[in-house]
């Protein structure tokens, strides 16, 4: 722990320059209390060390002092990455900036705005909060040298985050990270920053109105756009470009989960503002209950992710959320359907059956790290989806997951199979039968002590398993030290008769993950039942099992 004198010297220095008057006050009050335990402990806990600047930006809890998200932190951050693109020999290049409508995102993307502008670069702002993906969009849209987007995306309440992305609208993957944290590193003084009162664009609609016409291009001419849905944007900001999407595409206006339609920070009615977490989608199923709509459609606070469920009766009464492998296999197979060519490319953590339905349709199939910084940067990318309700559609226009063209497609197929009398649920059994029954899920431990993560990680690696749900690993790789096709990454593969399990530590939220799947043969519809039962018996032993190995 420091040393008391030095740790209060450091919060007084911070307090000092800190330009926002609430972290100002909350500073004031911990400091003028120090001697209190409970005080110190936590003047301790923001002043430890700073935020990590990485491949996934900057993320963590709002609050005063360096190892919290505020505008000291993102004013260095903004000038760390101008400083970063005028060494690359951007000196009056254009930064694009959007922001959700999280707590401090608008003044935080207008301090960036302003650091950029102050550094002679020119910057840009979205008009209002915006769908993440509508910046992803504007970057190669307007030919800017990069973009920042504010945002936690489905974090808790009381965290902010800051994504950047170069100019080819992909998010920075090494050695890029690295160079602006050395870049962030380097800055004294905040009053060392030039930041103008004004000098940047605030973007007019026709940056948005250039987004929404180039949706239209993920449908296919003349499909039926008869599918309808419920529809959720948990408390952020997907709903209006989500309604004006559909409104385009001609599908049947959605009904929206009233509680949760307008943006609200606070998000009042889920513990966390993810579809994936327990009880988040449940005002979206009473919902559906009375609407009895043919899908339910949930994006994540910023819109780059892209839930759906389905009823389970016939009767629309139950209601059953998709596993994003499940999704991301039906997109796949439509757009094969479709005569979609290119690679088809998904993270080392998701479903395997994309691989099969790559290479039985002959198209390119590619396998990357964890993360949409990566999917988004393999060559000739035609389709590309992470497990964790992320979906790159359209890479041409955005090239990252966006829950709003993703929710297009899935309309548009549910569309195309109610013309048949069929549903979603149909087509995933088409496919477990052509392919085998790729079931996959997941064993997630959220910790308060990240040591606890690392301690799980070095007990798997100084004591394998060497069987797991009653299965043989046949093989287990250490991924730091990467692979033929992989860079190195913290993560752990084991390769089983049947069944794949994966471990790494969470890049966003302080999680230990388990990835797990398995590959139940099926003859035919007759034996899916027997397959599905089969592999719910493997999928709870692997999570038992692994918990134990793992000492989690």
């Amino acid at each position: 722990m420091q040393d008391h004198g030095e740790l209060i010297t450091r919060a007084q220095a911070w307090l000092d320059e800190d330009p926002d008057p609430e972290t100002r006050e909350e500073l004031a009050k911990l400091l003028a209390g120090a001697d209190a335990p409970e005080n110190l402990a936590e003047l301790a806990a923001r002043f430890g060390g700073t935020l990590q600047f990485g491949t996934a930006g900057l993320r963590g809890e709002l609050g005063a002092g360096p190892m919290r998200m505020n505008r000291s932190v993102v004013i260095r951050a903004a000038a760390g990455l101008a400083a970063y693109l005028k060494g690359k020999g951007h000196t009056d290049g254009l930064v694009v900036v959007g922001y959700d409508a999280r707590h401090k995102s608008a003044d935080f993307a207008r301090d960036t705005a302003a650091v950029m502008t102050g550094a002679g670069l020119r910057a840009a702002v979205l008009p209002r909060p915006l769908p993440t993906p509508v910046l992803a969009f504007a970057i190669r849209h307007l030919g800017a040298v990069a973009g920042v987007e504010v945002t936690a995306s489905h974090n808790p309440p009381r965290d902010n985050g800051y994504k950047v992305y170069l100019g080819d609208g992909s998010q920075i993957v090494p050695p890029a990270d690295g160079e602006i944290a050395a870049e962030i590193a380097a800055v004294a003084a905040l009053a060392d920053v030039p930041r103008p009162d004004s000098g940047w664009e605030v973007l007019g609609e026709d940056v948005l109105e250039a987004y929404l016409a180039r949706t239209d291009a993920v449908l296919a001419d003349g499909s039926p756009r008869t599918a309808r849905t419920v529809y959720t944007a948990m408390h952020g900001v997907g709903k209006d470009t989500l309604l004006a999407a559909f409104a385009r595409a001609g599908f049947p206006e959605p009904v929206l989960v009233a509680e949760q339609a307008e943006p609200d920070p606070d998000f009042p009615t889920v513990a966390f503002p993810n579809p994936e977490e327990p009880g988040a989608m449940d005002l979206a199923f009473a919902t559906a209950r009375t609407a009895r709509p043919d899908l339910v459609i949930a994006n994540d606070p910023d819109a780059d992710r892209c839930a759906v469920a389905v009823p389970t009766d016939a009767g629309r009464t139950g209601w059953r959320m998709l596993r994003g492998d499940e999704v991301g296999a039906l997109l796949a197979a439509h757009l094969v359907r479709r005569g979609a060519r290119g690679t088809f490319a998904e993270s080392i953590v998701s479903s395997s059956l994309l691989g099969r339905i790559a290479e039985k349709a002959g198209v390119g199939y590619e396998e990357t790290l964890t993360g949409f910084k990566w999917i988004a940067r393999v060559d000739g990318l035609r389709y590309g989806y992470e497990e964790a309700l992320g979906y790159c559609v359209d890479p041409e226009g955005v090239r990252d997951k966006d829950g709003i063209t993703a929710a297009l497609l899935v309309t548009e197929l549910a569309s195309e199979l109610k013309e048949e009398g069929r549903t979603l649920l149909d087509l995933l059994d088409d496919l477990a039968v052509e392919h085998g029954l790729h079931a996959t899920d997941q064993l997630s431990v959220r910790v308060e002590d990240l040591s606890l993560i690392a301690a799980a990680m070095r007990r798997l690696r100084e004591q394998p398993p060497t069987r797991l749900a009653g299965l043989a690993v046949t093989r287990a790789e250490d991924l730091t030290e990467g692979t033929e096709t992989l860079p190195p990454t913290d993560g752990l593969r084991y390769a089983l008769e049947g069944a794949r399990v994966i471990v790494r530590p969470s890049g966003t939220e302080p999680k230990l993950k388990c990835y797990l799947e398995v590959v139940v043969p099926v003859a035919d519809r007759a034996g899916l039942p027997a397959a599905h039962a089969r592999a719910a018996e493997l999928l709870a032993a692997l999570k038992r099992d692994l918990a134990a190995a793992a000492g989690i």
